[in-house]
């Protein structure tokens, strides 16, 4: 893996960086806040890493799912209080306070979504491609 810019990916990124924030800091309560913005946040997880690193797809995926599924396990413990986290509005942000099987959920649709979307782009990319 090394380090390398993809303009596409980090123009997606940032857009769905301001969404995120947007449903963070205008909605309350609701699917909105809470599943949408879960299925969201891997989706701008993985333009994150395709954005600046050469990895593949299904490693990106990968990766992206690890790191989601496991913060999402760690909500079943007290994790912010062992570093004095647990009265902290930006911790509680990112890294939630309770677990839900609809997290999980809506990790995997957004992961399944990011791979569907590759391979119909990767598809189209063959078809206008001339092989000689």
């Amino acid at each position: 893996m090394k380090l390398q810019f993809n303009k596409n990916y980090l123009v997606l990124a940032h857009s769905l960086f301001l969404a995120e924030l947007a449903i963070a800091f205008i909605i309350k309560t609701g699917f909105i806040r809470y599943t949408f913005g879960d299925y969201l946040v891997v989706i701008l997880l993985y333009a994150i890493i395709r954005g600046c690193t050469t990895l593949s797809v299904r490693a990106s995926a990968f990766i992206v799912l690890f790191i989601a599924f496991g913060i999402e396990l760690l909500q079943l413990t007290p994790f912010l209080t062992y570093f004095n986290l647990q009265h902290s509005f930006t911790a509680s942000l990112i890294f939630g306070n309770t677990f839900h099987l609809t997290d999980i959920l809506a990790y995997t649709l957004g992961i399944i979504t990011v791979l569907k979307t590759e391979k119909h782009y990767e598809n189209i990319k063959n078809t206008y491609t001339i092989k000689v």
